[in-house]
């Protein structure tokens, strides 16, 4: 399928980021398994960083396809910078504060209750 068109489903910028591992339907639920790829975050071109696995799965809401419920399940990368062996991830505001939601998703829900 069309990249683009596949884009089109997920919050901007999103799969620049991460890959899809996969997808599941069940029972009115769409799963997207995402996994960070292994881009240097900003600001540590330059640094040698050495993948160090990921976080624990995190399991975001977001817009319902087609009247399905989707959550994204992300798994966040971690390098681990080796001449000081300080540990470095990527600064994400994917996720709205006090929520589970993609800031899109809850924006929106805000703009339709008022």
């Amino acid at each position: 399928m069309d990249a683009k068109i596949i884009e089109l489903l997920f919050p901007e910028g999103l799969l620049e980021y991460f890959e899809i591992l996969e997808y599941k339907k069940d029972s009115g639920k769409i799963h997207f398994y995402l996994q960070e790829k292994n881009i240097v975050p900003m600001g540590y071109n330059g640094t040698e960083l050495l993948s160090n696995g990921f976080y624990s799965e995190v399991i975001i809401e977001d817009f319902p396809l087609r009247a399905q419920q989707v959550d994204l399940h992300i798994k966040r990368r971690r390098w681990i910078e080796r001449s000081n062996k300080t540990s470095v991830s990527r600064d994400w505001n994917l996720v709205a504060k006090g929520t589970r939601m993609t800031q899109e998703f809850a924006s929106f829900l805000k703009e339709i209750s008022r």
